[in-house]
C-alpha cells in the first residue's frame, strides 16, 4: 500500500511537473519580473517546530504551481507533549488560483494532493505492552485551502492561509479524525 501511494504520488508530480514547463514556455505571460518563490513557513517553524518549505513556479499572473517538504509534520496543530512524538514527514503540491488586482497583495484559493509518511507514537494506557502506541501516519490527502499575500517588495512577499483536507487512511481516521485543519504564515523570497 505504502509503495502504491508513493508511486502515484510521484507519477502525479512528475505529470504536473511537464505540464507547468509546457505552459511556462508556450507563454510569454510572466508575473512581474519573477517566476519562482521559494519559501518556509515559519509560524510553524517556531509554535510546532514542524519545517516547512516551499517552491513556487509562476506561469502567469493568475496561477503557480506549489510544492512543499513537510519535515516533522503534525496532524492539524496537535503537539507533542505527554509523551507524543510525530516522526512523520509529507510532500505536498498544489496548484494556486490568484484573484483581484491589489497593489500590494491578492487573495488565492488551491486545491492540494499531499502524502504523509512516518509514525505517530504516545504512551500506551494498557499495562501488559510495550509502553509505546504507535499509530502509522502514512496516508494520501486531498484539499483546498485560502489565503492572502502581500508583496511587501520587488522580491519578498508574505501572508496568513488555511487548509482543509480529508485523508485516505483508516489507521489515522481511528487515532484522530479524517478532516483535518490546517495553516500557517510563510515568507517567501522570489526571483
Amino acid at each position: 500500500m505504502k509503495k502504491t501511494i508513493f508511486t502515484l504520488a510521484m507519477l502525479c508530480g512528475l505529470i504536473s511537473a511537464s505540464m507547468a514547463q509546457e505552459v511556462v514556455s508556450s507563454s510569454s505571460q510572466r508575473t512581474g519580473d519573477f517566476t519562482n518563490e521559494v519559501k518556509l513557513n515559519f509560524l510553524n517553524l517556531i509554535w510546532l517546530g514542524s519545517v516547512e518549505i516551499g517552491y513556487e513556479r509562476y506561469l502567469s499572473q493568475d496561477h503557480s504551481l506549489d510544492f512543499q517538504l513537510m519535515i516533522n509534520d503534525r496532524f492539524g496543530f496537535n503537539n507533542q507533549k505527554n509523551g507524543k512524538k510525530y516522526k512523520t514527514n509529507s510532500i505536498q503540491t498544489a496548484m494556486n488560483f490568484y484573484f483581484g488586482n491589489g497593489e500590494n497583495g491578492r487573495i488565492y484559493i488551491y486545491p492540494f494532493a499531499k502524502i504523509r509518511f512516518g509514525d505517530f507514537e504516545e504512551p500506551s494506557d494498557n499495562l501488559t505492552s510495550t509502553g509505546i502506541d504507535t499509530t502509522d501516519m502514512t496516508a494520501f490527502i486531498f484539499g483546498a485551502g485560502v489565503g492572502y499575500k502581500w508583496e511587501i517588495s520587488d522580491n519578498f512577499a508574505f501572508g496568513p492561509y488555511l487548509s482543509i483536507a480529508r485523508n485516505f487512511s483508516s489507521e489515522v481516521s481511528d487515532r484522530f479524525s479524517d478532516v483535518e485543519l490546517n495553516g500557517g504564515f510563510s515568507l517567501g523570497y522570489r526571483f
